[in-house]
């Protein structure tokens, strides 16, 4: 059976709310020479693709700037960083093996070649994504996890969220026996941190709402503590010999608070301002005690080749909060905006 010429998608023409989703019908991609086209299984989202629609980035120097993750987005938009599916076809140079292979898309755009590049680009933001039932990408960043006990739902959860938390982790140079603090604990990168950093045999202290405890400490969290309460005093409580690493994707308060808790030569690692990117705090606590604030976007391409060994053999659980059928994508954003849930929240195209 031949490839169709058209294909669902749901794209983005302006910045905006849900209401600029578009479900469109749209050419089927040729992958070019270096790429293969993949049939899109599942595709997970993430809160770049609120953040991208809604054009809420900022650039260096004008942080009210509307922007996608790093510059101005090329409208039309289809969105989605995290795939999971099947090649289908491939390019030139390109070997016709794959065919067939069950994969995971490393969604980022790097700055240059070699293990440790940096992410300066994303699917879905600078460069068409997942948010279609076919989506091209280049043959060096699929990885074949056919081998994976993972279903394609949860394979699709990986790229960013588990991604998003295995660089922090790895920037943060946790190490066995270390007390660690997870901020967001009950979202999706919160989620991962959690389990890796309980993997890695890290004492893990997590900060959640009350109605989501439960979950975060079956999730492989020692302790968890309430944000609604006084997060620092609790924090204190449950470590009083301080924190060696905070994992962090909320910011704001508890950044200022936070820091001044961490041990003799800890590192705050941040990835996210849910709770707020203007930040004050005092910066003696840093040069005094030797502590390090790290920024921290996404994973290397070293973090994900670890990544995908984690999820060939299955040693990771990625938790599905709920499944949206592709044209209610505005829906499943909706709800990944309420933050009701815990987990991840997956389309089907």
């Amino acid at each position: 059976m031949g490839m169709p010429e058209t294909m669902r998608a749901v794209r983005i023409a302006e910045h905006g709310g849900p209401e600029v989703l578009e479900v469109t019908e749209v050419a089927v991609p040729t992958p070019q020479a270096g790429e293969v086209l993949v049939q899109v299984s599942a595709v997970a989202l993430n809160n770049t693709d609120l953040w991208t629609r809604e054009g809420a980035y900022g650039r260096p120097g004008d942080p009210e700037a509307l922007s996608g993750w790093r510059g101005p987005v090329d409208f039309p938009r289809v969105q989605g960083a995290d795939v999971a599916g099947r090649v289908v076809a491939v390019g030139g140079d390109v070997d016709q093996c794959l065919v067939g292979r069950r994969v995971v898309v490393d969604p980022a755009i790097y700055d240059a070649e070699g293990p440790d590049a940096n992410p300066v680009g994303l699917m879905g933001s600078e460069r068409d994504g997942g948010y279609a039932e076919y989506v091209t990408a280049s043959a060096e960043r699929v990885h074949d996890v056919t081998t994976s006990p993972l279903a394609d739902d949860q394979l699709a959860t990986l790229p960013t969220a588990y991604g998003t938390a295995l660089g922090m982790i790895e920037r943060g140079r946790l190490r066995e026996g270390e007390t660690v603090l997870v901020s967001g604990a009950s979202g999706g990168v919160g989620l991962a941190l959690v389990q890796i950093a309980r993997a890695r045999g890290a004492r893990v202290l997590a900060v959640s709402s009350e109605s989501k405890i439960d979950a975060v400490r079956e999730a492989g969290a020692h302790d968890v503590v309430d944000r609604a309460r006084n997060v620092a005093e609790q924090i204190r409580a449950a470590a009083p010999d301080g924190i060696d690493v905070a994992l962090d994707v909320v910011a704001g308060d508890l950044l200022s608070e936070g820091l001044p808790l961490l041990r003799e030569g800890g590192r705050w690692v941040i990835a996210g301002a849910l709770g707020g990117y203007t930040v004050t705090f005092d910066v003696r606590r840093l040069y005094l005690h030797n502590a390090q604030v790290i920024g921290s976007a996404m994973h290397t391409p070293k973090h994900f080749d670890l990544l995908m060994n984690l999820a060939r053999q299955g040693e990771i659980q990625p938790v599905i909060a709920a499944t949206f059928p592709l044209d209610q994508a505005a829906q499943a954003q909706d709800e990944l905006a309420r933050r009701a849930h815990v987990g991840k929240i997956v389309l089907h195209p």
